[in-house]
């Protein structure tokens, strides 16, 4: 029994020997087959590697130059559609600054020779005037000086024919002396006279009527010329102008000229200077207050006669004026005087509208400062374009990196796919397609 167990395991382990001899023959011959599967499937997935690489890198050459020819091309149609417009604009504003040019000198030009058509008329208008009121004063004076010794004469020889015209007329004389005695009246006379006038030369709105040169004083001037101020906006300046009448005193010197004794004349003529330097005195005292009026007044005698017998003492005309800041005047001469300052009121509106001129003009050179910003902002907007360009461009170039490793599409499958259309698209709109391409690829990304 032992002996047949032992056998048994004997044989039992060589059973198992070569069992096991055949089973490491198989793994061995197995394991080599495996092995040169490994190596053929090794060799044919590198070949197909190599396949697809070569492909893909054609593909994305393909791919990359595509995309740079239509960059470039982009580019080029851009810039040129760019300096089309920058040359449109460009001779556009030069032909405007032209035309500006050209109208403001035109305006300059004609607005020049306005104004020296204007003063040499002024001119040549003010020294006629000068000229007439000369002649007209001299020969008043000497028409009124003669008239009044020939009535004189006449009166005289007619005293001399008859007691009773003598007599007539001593009662007339005396009856006018008794209204000229009375000094209201002597001044109602005056003032009447000085008031017909302004009238007859000023418009009501030029002079005033009972004038307070002072507004806290009673002091009143009869009558006061309104003056205008050079601006629009001054005040008015006012003359004043009051009626004097001597009567007393003149007569005085009357009946001494025709007594012609020497010294009783220079007597009379003293005492009628003083007479007047009293006036001069008393208006310069209660109606002359600069900057409300004048730093002068007018005197005004409202006798021709009275007029020139005080003009006969130049020192005492150039003294009032200097002292007294008083000018005496006379029916003719503030007559002359008026026509003056009315030919005056008219050039100083002259003047105004001329003023006016300026002012335009200088509301055209505003407006042309505000042009000259508008091309700056103009040049801006060109800039931003500038720079819009360069980062499209940019834009582009980081485009092409983002589809190195992307397979490119043909090309009319790309245009239904991204529904583009060449023929309706402007280059400026075409620009605008990479910078949408890298918005979603950003928002992808």
């Amino acid at each position: 029994m032992m002996q047949s167990i032992g056998n048994f395991d004997r044989a039992l382990r060589d059973e198992m020997q070569r069992t096991r001899t055949e089973l490491m023959a198989m793994l061995g011959q197995n394991r080599k087959e495996l092995n040169n599967r490994l190596i053929q499937l090794n060799k044919q997935l590198n070949n197909d590697f190599a396949r697809n690489r070569r492909e893909l890198s054609d593909n994305l050459a393909s791919l990359t130059a595509q995309i740079n020819t239509d960059a470039a091309s982009n580019r080029e149609e851009l810039r040129q559609s760019l300096d089309a417009f920058t040359t449109t604009v460009n001779n556009r504003l030069t032909s405007l600054d032209t035309n500006l040019r050209t109208s403001l000198e035109n305006l300059r030009q004609q607005n020049e020779e306005k104004l020296t058509q204007i003063q040499q008329n002024n001119e040549t208008k003010l020294e006629e005037m000068r000229r007439t009121v000369d002649e007209r004063l001299q020969t008043t004076l000497e028409t009124r000086l003669a008239s009044s010794f020939q009535q004189v004469s006449e009166q005289l020889d007619r005293v001399h024919q008859g007691l009773g015209e003598m007599q007539t007329l001593a009662s007339g004389v005396g009856d006018l002396k008794r209204v000229l005695s009375n000094v209201k009246n002597r001044g109602v006379m005056g003032e009447i006279q000085l008031s017909n006038l302004l009238e007859q030369i000023l418009t009501p709105e030029q002079y005033v009527i009972n004038f307070r040169p002072f507004k806290r004083r009673e002091e009143i001037v009869e009558f006061a010329i309104r003056l205008p101020g050079r601006d629009m906006d001054a005040e008015s300046l006012y003359l004043p102008v009051d009626a004097k009448f001597p009567i007393e005193v003149y007569e005085r010197m009357t009946t001494a000229l025709e007594g012609a004794d020497v010294e009783e004349i220079t007597l009379r003529r003293s005492e009628l200077d003083k007479s007047i330097r009293t006036c001069a005195k008393q208006i310069r005292d209660k109606y002359i207050n600069p900057p409300l009026t004048t730093d002068f007044a007018l005197m005004f005698l409202p006798m021709e006669g009275l007029f020139a017998e005080v003009m006969r003492s130049p020192e005492l005309f150039e003294t009032i004026r200097r002292d007294y800041h008083v000018i005496i005047t006379g029916p003719t001469t503030l007559t002359a005087l008026l026509n003056s300052l009315q030919m005056g009121f008219r050039t100083l509106a002259i003047e105004k509208r001329s003023s006016e001129v300026w002012k335009l003009l200088g509301a055209i050179k505003t407006e042309f400062g505000k042009f000259g910003d508008v091309l700056s902002r103009t040049q801006k907007k060109l800039q931003e374009a500038s720079n819009v360009i360069e980062s499209a461009n940019e834009r582009t170039r980081v485009i092409q990196r983002k589809l190195r490793n992307i397979e490119e599409l043909p090309h009319e499958e790309a245009q239904d796919l991204l529904e583009l259309n060449q023929e309706s698209e402007s280059p400026i709109e075409d620009a605008s397609f990479p910078s949408a391409l890298f918005a979603d690829d950003e928002t992808s990304g």
